[in-house]
């Protein structure tokens, strides 16, 4: 099953090579996948030529109804298409049948973001009302509502993050200096 998942995903990949060659460098989502700004080579594989497989928990989409994924399929079909193998690209859209295996496949990642987002959100909670009582004195040193040190020095190293460069204090002096070296040669 696995060995059938990375041929998939191989000839997936192989098609948006394809695609990629017509698209040409020029073309904005191709720049904004290869700079990182946002998408993937596997986005503009799927965008201009293949979607690709459809997985639910690490897998091809299962043969649960009667020996069979949708009623569209004979019984014991083991061919890509009927076990979730998308063919179409986003450009040219989906047919039901795919936009099915495509729903279903996307339901994990919805599912598994709220849980993440829930979790992350609550400790966040937690983590701020626990810490909601300290405050930066004027001396540097971090103090609960009392008075009691918790830090000598804010950070342990005094060093304010809105006022860093990579946890080293920034050099105005060098920000002048290129500010104006970029304003002189424009």
């Amino acid at each position: 099953e696995q060995r059938i998942m990375a041929t998939l995903a191989e000839a997936r990949d192989s098609a948006g090579a394809v695609a990629g060659e017509h698209l040409g460098l020029e073309n904005t989502a191709v720049i904004m996948a290869q700079t990182g700004a946002r998408g993937s080579r596997l986005n503009l594989s799927q965008m201009a030529a293949v979607v690709g497989q459809q997985a639910v928990r690490g897998e091809r989409i299962s043969r649960g109804y009667v020996g069979r994924t949708l009623p569209h399929f004979e019984r014991g079909d083991l061919g890509a298409r009927a076990r979730g193998f998308v063919t179409s690209s986003y450009k040219s859209g989906l047919d039901p049948i795919e936009y099915w295996f495509h729903a279903a496949g996307g339901r994990e990642g919805l599912v598994d973001t709220a849980v993440r987002t829930s979790t992350s959100g609550y400790m966040q909670r937690r983590l701020m009302t626990a810490l909601q009582d300290l405050k930066v004195e004027t001396d540097g040193t971090v103090r609960t509502a009392p008075g009691r040190i918790v830090q000598f020095r804010f950070g342990d190293d005094g060093v304010d993050p809105s006022k860093s460069d990579h946890g080293r204090s920034v050099n105005i002096d060098i920000v002048i200096e290129k500010v104006l070296g970029k304003l002189s040669t424009e």
